[in-house]
């Protein structure tokens, strides 16, 4: 008999990838999702990762929110992967309330569940993120770690976006597991708290508990609407309709992003893998990438005419490098990442241009930063 997976957040980008992964490799799975209209839009029947998975899998329409919506999914599962969560970090500056109660109370229900016994669960897989990390991994010119913290103020509003140490320009490193934590915005604690709340929940009773934490995630089926997360999907949006293209700092800033493929494969291989306990792993490409290579390759992608403006301006709680050490994941469950990003950013593009995007709400969600003080 195969085994049964709950996704909670399934049909989402990641959720629905993975899932259509699993059933074509034997499992049985339900999926617990609200269908938010910032990542479906209204119209959330006509969204393509619902269309993908609706006929596929047990599919519960609820709320992570909601305790009697964790038990009607609950039965005969066996392994939870928890992907349910809100993910705007600039959002989450503003809208703590409701990132707190999503992925914090959310989560907390699922361990009273769990503490509570009756239910048949043997091992819990947590959608964290590197965004727990801040900063990354920096190294001084005299070989020393640094784990800075917030950037000067006085350097940023002057143009300079680097770290410094004793007048010195810090280079950044790979960032692995064992990596200070020092979350930068409301939507990094809650991930970290998601993390410590399972970590000691699932110890005290005996289940297996995975924390993967992802870098950016990008590729097929990604929300094309939602203006809070995936920069990717923003320039994508306006290099389609040749729209002026935004890039904060001076564009050299990096992030490591990890395609669609790698994060189910790095999912599907914890769940497979029953040595695990109480454990977290790094998920992404290994590699930094600039914001502004990566509008570029965009750009000349979509042959578009975009202009690419960088603005200088800075959002608070962004932050400036960070991309994954995957030591530990490659030697303790073999994974390694199989898509590089300009393999990936092509077939983004291929099939993005299959997709409707009726509405750029990017400069609105621009404006709400500006109005609260987050964009300077």
């Amino acid at each position: 008999m195969s085994e049964k997976v709950l996704i909670t957040g399934g049909a989402g980008f990641i959720g629905s990838a993975l899932s259509l992964g699993l059933i074509d490799n034997g499992y049985s799975v339900v999926v617990l999702d609200n269908l938010s209209e910032q990542i479906h839009t209204k119209n959330y029947e006509n969204s393509y990762t619902y269309q993908l998975i609706k006929d596929r899998v047990e599919f519960y329409s609820g709320d992570v929110r909601n305790l009697e919506d964790w038990k009607k999914v609950l039965s005969g599962v066996q392994i939870i992967v928890h992907l349910a969560a809100e993910t705007g970090t600039g959002q989450s500056m503003y809208q703590a309330q409701n990132y707190t109660r999503v992925n914090c109370e959310g989560t907390s229900i699922l361990c009273d569940i769990l503490t509570a016994g009756n239910h048949s669960v043997r091992k819990v897989i947590l959608a964290s993120s590197r965004s727990i990390y801040g900063e990354g991994k920096y190294m001084s010119n005299d070989g020393k770690f640094i784990y800075p913290t917030y950037r000067d103020e006085s350097k940023l509003i002057n143009g300079d976006f680097e770290f410094y140490h004793e007048n010195q320009k810090l280079k950044a490193v790979a960032t692995d597991e064992f990596s200070l934590i020092q979350p930068a915005s409301i939507y990094a604690l809650t991930k970290y708290y998601q993390e410590e709340m399972l970590k000691i929940t699932c110890k005290s009773q005996d289940i297996n508990f995975t924390g993967l934490r992802f870098q950016n995630v990008y590729g097929p089926g990604q929300s094309l609407t939602n203006p809070y997360t995936g920069i990717i999907s923003i320039f994508s949006n306006r290099l389609k309709e040749n729209k002026e293209v935004y890039i904060f700092e001076d564009g050299l800033e990096s992030r490591d992003f990890v395609f669609i493929e790698d994060v189910c494969q790095a999912i599907q291989i914890a769940i497979k893998d029953n040595r695990l306990k109480q454990v977290v792993f790094n998920v992404g490409s290994g590699v930094a990438t600039s914001v502004i290579d990566l509008a570029n390759h965009l750009k000349r992608l979509m042959n578009s005419s975009s202009k690419l403006t960088i603005t200088g301006q800075y959002r608070l709680g962004d932050i400036r490098h960070n991309f994954a050490d995957l030591t530990n994941i490659k030697n303790s469950l073999g994974f390694s990442p199989k898509v590089d990003v300009m393999e990936g950013l092509s077939r983004f593009v291929e099939w993005s241009y299959g997709q409707e995007v009726k509405c750029d709400k990017y400069d609105d969600s621009l404006k709400e930063l500006r109005e609260r003080g987050l964009l300077k």
